[in-house]
């Protein structure tokens, strides 16, 4: 198992915000200086887009493209167009500028259904989707991975994400059950499974041959609590430190990297520790964060 971080843990946010992050050869720089050996390419346009530019960017810092987020408005009627051409541009990208076969991280777009935004962390069984709406939303997503696969020969994992479609653990198995093990893997996250009501561990013991990359996010049990609560939006949660420092949660990462040692996994595991644009203290967490994980042998 090799150790990535994301841009996310610099403010690189695929929401709404308007503040701005970091600039990117900070976030490239500082990521190298933590300990990294790896990045995923973060919102479309934050680095070069040009695959040349993009590959000699991580190169001279020692870094591999690993692979990119690709928010899809699962449900809307115009993301099946839209999904696709999405998700090609990025591969074509990824393929050119990586140093080895990146991935595609397919998810729902995130924060762009108001009711889900709103209800992130508190979703119930009321809010699940109609068979057939479950139907659409998977077939385009297995659609989307079949298209990246075509074309470029990179495999795509789903990420399941709060304020999105896929959140709650049922969510998760509702695509899970409707797309081709051999086309779609899972992206494990294991601080939105925690706060989406699941539990990362059981994804595992359910999906561990179908996990195809990992996120290590921690979850505040103190600020998740009162975000329920309160009934913070997703937003408002990730901006009062929802997605804390590896260790400082509830996570168990200890039992998370015994059981994908035991499942012979040898992919990458990401750090993720989101905050709003020019906001925390990044390179300081990611340097924790890499302290952390070098104390559990990684």
């Amino acid at each position: 198992m090799r150790v990535a971080n994301a841009p996310c843990s610099w403010g690189v946010l695929e929401f709404d915000h308007t503040a701005k992050p970091f600039p990117p050869e900070q976030v490239l720089d500082e990521i190298a200086a933590t300990g990294y050996a790896g990045s995923e390419l973060g919102e479309w346009g934050f680095f070069s887009t040009d695959p040349n530019q993009l590959h000699d960017a991580f190169a001279a810092r020692g870094l591999t493209l690993i692979g990119a987020f690709v928010p899809v408005a699962l449900l809307s009627p115009c993301g099946q167009g839209d999904g696709v051409a999405l998700a090609l541009r990025t591969a074509r990208l990824l393929r050119v500028a990586g140093a080895e076969p990146p991935l595609i991280i397919l998810s729902d777009a995130t924060a762009a259904d108001r009711t889900r935004r709103a209800k992130a962390g508190r979703i119930g069984l009321s809010d699940n989707l109609s068979p057939a709406e479950w139907n659409r939303v998977a077939g385009l997503a297995e659609h989307i991975a079949r298209a990246v696969w075509t074309e470029s020969g990179l495999r795509t994992v789903f990420h399941h994400h709060c304020a999105t479609h896929v959140e709650a653990p049922w969510e998760i198995d509702a695509v899970m059950q409707r797309v081709s093990p051999d086309l779609l893997g899972l992206c494990l996250d294991t601080g939105h499974a925690t706060y989406g009501g699941g539990d990362p561990l059981a994804l595992l013991a359910r999906y561990g041959d179908r996990v195809w990359h990992v996120h290590f996010k921690d979850c505040s049990a103190p600020v998740a609590a009162r975000a329920r609560s309160e009934e913070w939006d997703y937003v408002k949660a990730v901006r009062h430190g929802l997605f804390c420092e590896l260790g400082r949660g509830v996570v168990d990462f200890p039992a998370v990297l015994d059981r994908l040692r035991c499942r012979g996994y040898d992919g990458w595991i990401v750090v993720e520790q989101d905050v709003v644009p020019s906001t925390g203290t990044p390179a300081a967490s990611a340097e924790r964060n890499r302290l952390f994980l070098g104390s559990l042998g990684v």
